[in-house]
């Protein structure tokens, strides 16, 4: 007969692996939320710098004349 030793965790063992794994989902979660943000500022600045441009702004233009 053959016996298989199984591999039980302690207290303290299992207390780590939980805290490893919440470790781990925290990133995954925070990335993700980068995903999203990084992309949407950059889009916010685009269209910010896309408004900017299209004002009719008076000190773009020189009154003077040309000599």
């Amino acid at each position: 007969m053959i016996r298989v030793r199984t591999c039980e965790l302690t207290p303290m063992g299992s207390k780590i692996a939980k805290a490893a794994i919440l470790v781990t989902a925290m990133m995954f979660f925070a990335v993700l939320a980068l995903d999203i943000a990084v992309p949407a500022l950059v889009l916010c600045i685009m269209a910010l710098s896309t408004w900017l441009v299209s004002l009719d702004l008076p000190v773009a233009h020189k009154g003077g004349e040309a000599a």
